[in-house]
């Protein structure tokens, strides 16, 4: 086939990483560089049917969408395109450039909703600090640009004085800390649950203020701020999460500031290591817990409230 002989297939992804279930544009370009092609048809994995080549033309471009649904990293094959003769007798296959195309598919985040939004509990928790987020006081000072509602002193702005914040002090161990546990899952679909409710979590956690999370691989937590900065680097880590890592626990033990648990198995309690800290722990499993009330969900989870029943409203107030 001399058609085929000098053709090129090359494909181009519009995105490298792409949150589960978001749409990535792919272009493919067929390209005859010496006679027109007398018949054939294009394939690609990110193109659910193969699309014909037209008798007598140099080419075809075709522009399509993908989906992912599934997180990780997607190695994807190269395109393929047969050129036949009219007749369907002989054929020859022009593989596309190997170019090693890998996309990143990043855990998707969700709302996190409070299960009291229809109570009077709901109603007062919407309109406080976050529960979770909260850490020691340090004093007031001028308002700063970016500073989020939750934190504006509203005491001066209502005696007519200039706008000022509450200053907490800069405890890493008093902003809240998420740690996930994928451990034995009754189904991949559990594992991903409980891994895009920790993503969610942390990204929530870090607009009242800042937190920590605890991956499976570290020992230790790392910070993530409300500018966000630390975060495409753990999203890309969550993505890439399976059930054989353990978190180490056992070095929470003692903290001061809120503890979640984010728990791939449906367990009805936190471990032991978390129980005895000086923190009461909230957990977060998929799905829900029989006869337990629920302070939030997010992402097909529910979270529950594991201290005294006094802590369990401030859990709650997760959700707004």
């Amino acid at each position: 086939m001399l058609a085929a002989r000098r053709a090129t297939v090359t494909r181009t992804l519009g995105a490298r990483r792409v949150q589960e279930g978001e749409e990535v544009p792919v272009r493919i370009e067929v390209r005859a560089a010496g006679l027109p092609f007398p018949g054939g048809e294009v394939r690609d994995a990110l193109v659910r049917r193969p699309v014909e080549l037209r008798a007598g033309g140099r080419g075809v471009r075709i522009d399509a969408r993908a989906r992912f649904d599934r997180r990780g990293v997607h190695r994807l094959t190269p395109s393929r395109v047969t050129v036949t003769d009219p007749l369907g007798l002989c054929g020859r296959v022009v593989p596309g450039v190997r170019d090693g195309a890998e996309l990143l598919v990043l855990p998707r985040i969700e709302p996190v909703l409070s299960s009291t939004a229809g109570d009077e509990t709901g109603r007062r928790s919407r309109g406080r600090v976050t529960g979770l987020a909260a850490t020691e006081l340090d004093g007031v000072g001028a308002l700063r640009d970016g500073t989020p509602a939750s934190r504006v002193y509203w005491h001066a702005v209502a005696r007519g004085g200039d706008p000022l914040e509450r200053r907490f002090r800069p405890d890493g161990d008093g902003r809240p800390l998420i740690a996930l546990d994928p451990r034995s899952p009754a189904s991949i679909e559990d594992l991903d649950a409980a891994v895009r409710a920790a993503a969610s979590l942390a990204v929530h956690l870090a607009g009242e203020g800042g937190c920590w999370l605890l991956l499976p691989d570290s020992r230790r937590p790392v910070a993530i701020e409300p500018s966000l900065g630390s975060w495409p680097a753990l999203h890309a880590r969550l993505a890439m999460v399976t059930d054989r890592a353990a978190p180490a626990l056992a070095e929470l033990a003692g903290r001061r500031g809120a503890i979640v648990l984010v728990s791939a198995r449906r367990r009805d309690r936190p471990p032991a290591a978390l129980r005895h800290g000086g923190a009461s722990p909230v957990l977060v499993v998929p799905g829900a817990l029989p006869g337990r009330r629920a302070s939030f969900t997010v992402a097909g989870c529910t979270g529950y409230a594991s201290g005294r029943p006094a802590r369990r409203a401030s859990a709650g107030a997760v959700a707004r």
